[in-house]
């Protein structure tokens, strides 16, 4: 079945190659995983968690995974400034596949 689709499809009409791109992007998937962890996080600490990550690379990865509908930001009126992140509706929906990545993970770790 696998075999059939693959071959009677282009991989960008995919759904693989849909879920990868809105994925896809070196601190996309660790964002999504510390926000299933944590539930809301904040900008800087994000940042503490991913350690190397430019404030640019993660202000744009965020605004990414926004607009795709993936994450919602909350912005409260004070100052300073707070904005508070967490998973939208249809990223928990993507929290299974994460998590099945972490499980492979374990258990094929060498």
């Amino acid at each position: 079945m696998i075999k059939n689709y693959i071959e009677n499809a282009n991989f960008e009409d995919t759904g693989f190659s849909y879920t990868l791109s809105l994925i896809s992007g070196k601190y996309k998937m660790v964002i999504l995983y510390c926000l299933m962890e944590f539930e809301i996080v904040r900008f800087n600490e994000l940042k503490r968690y991913l350690k190397t990550v430019t404030d640019k690379t993660l202000s744009n990865h965020l605004k990414e995974l926004e607009s795709d509908g993936l994450i919602i930001r909350k912005e409260y009126p004070q100052i300073p400034p707070k904005v508070e992140y967490s998973l939208s509706d249809r990223g928990k929906s993507l929290m299974d596949v994460l998590e099945q990545l972490c499980i492979w993970g374990e258990k094929n770790r060498e």
